[in-house]
């Protein structure tokens, strides 16, 4: 071929070329290994000597005149506004939104109500010492009540706690009464996982220390509890229980949200449901973390998150609250 024509091919190619990867076959196509000005060049050693120098300097100068043309053009394209594969008159795409998971929803209200009554909100370690989680609440290694809990040990001989009533002996070692503090965390114990049960779940336990407090304070405190958080028209009961760490110790119950005390599959016909366990706080809790004896009195109380999430929304599984379905979980958003 015809240099010149060869040179006008290339450039035109080039010229018309409206992406870089289009420009880049251009080059291959004639500078490449095997392109054609390359080849070109080295069937120059194969023309007589008189007439390598002249072609030589024609296919350089060939080569060099497409070289910048491609410099150009690359530039060109380089330097084109893209376009744009948005449509901006398409309505826009509304980000996410996030919101409390209902379990930390149930935490936050409870707070709330529970700052009102002047109660302090504090949180603690999860893995525990065996005196912390047991013997300081008067449960020692040969108490019946532990046999359901004595377990999740680390290698360390601590242990994941069973109740976040390991924060109020933490608080009761370093402080000195009057105390009012929520203890709210994760909590760990060997349950058969089904629709009512798992082997982690979360609690909300309160704790008032002071020199003067009663069971009718406690009553009390519970009583405004339920009402501020389920409605003023819940009633509540108390019933004669056995815990540990308080004595004497009462099971709550409140009457039914869903029935209003009627009667329901949930509550089992009898219009009550089991909230929490109670009671005033054992003396000897006081003695294990040092406080006078006869000085101080007390009352503690304790509920499940889950459990009052569950009733509070009518959900029927436990196990919907840790699947991180958001179909269930955009419910409460």
């Amino acid at each position: 071929m015809d240099i010149t024509n060869l040179i006008d091919e290339a450039l035109e190619k080039i010229s018309r070329a409206s992406a870089p990867d289009i420009l880049e076959s251009v080059r291959i196509e004639y500078l490449g290994r095997n392109g054609q000005i390359t080849k070109l060049l080295r069937s120059i050693g194969s023309l007589p000597s008189d007439q390598r120098s002249e072609a030589g300097q024609e296919a350089n100068a060939a080569r060099e005149k497409v070289e910048a043309a491609l410099t150009e053009q690359f530039s060109r394209i380089a330097h084109q506004p893209k376009k744009s594969k948005i449509d901006t008159t398409l309505p826009g795409i509304r980000p996410l939104r996030g919101a409390f998971h209902p379990v930390r929803q149930v935490i936050q209200d409870a707070r709330a109500v529970f700052r009102r009554l002047g109660f302090e909100f504090v949180e603690g370690r999860e893995v525990e010492t065996e005196f912390h989680n047991f013997t300081a609440l008067n449960i020692p290694l040969d108490h019946p009540s532990r046999d359901a809990f004595d377990t999740f040990y680390t290698k360390g001989k601590n242990l994941l706690r069973s109740q976040t009533s390991t924060v109020q002996i933490r608080v009761m070692e370093t402080r000195k009464p009057p105390l009012r503090i929520i203890a709210p965390g994760r909590v760990y114990r060997p349950d058969t996982v089904d629709a009512s049960h798992s082997f982690m779940f979360h609690q909300i336990e309160g704790l008032l220390v002071d020199d003067r407090s009663t069971f009718s304070d406690l009553k009390g405190v519970i009583n405004l509890f339920l009402r501020q958080f389920f409605g003023k028209n819940v009633k509540s009961r108390f019933r004669p229980h056995f815990f540990p760490f308080t004595e004497p110790s009462v099971e709550v119950d409140m009457s039914c949200i869903l029935c209003g005390g009627k009667g329901c599959m949930t509550c089992k016909r009898t219009g009550w449901l089991e909230i929490m366990g109670a009671g005033m706080v054992d003396p000897a809790v006081f003695q294990s973390v040092g406080y006078p004896s006869g000085k101080y009195r007390g009352f503690a109380f304790g509920m499940g998150v889950e459990r009052i999430a569950m009733l509070r929304h009518g959900i029927q599984d436990i196990r919907l609250f840790y699947e991180n379905d958001l179909n269930f979980l955009r419910q409460f958003s």
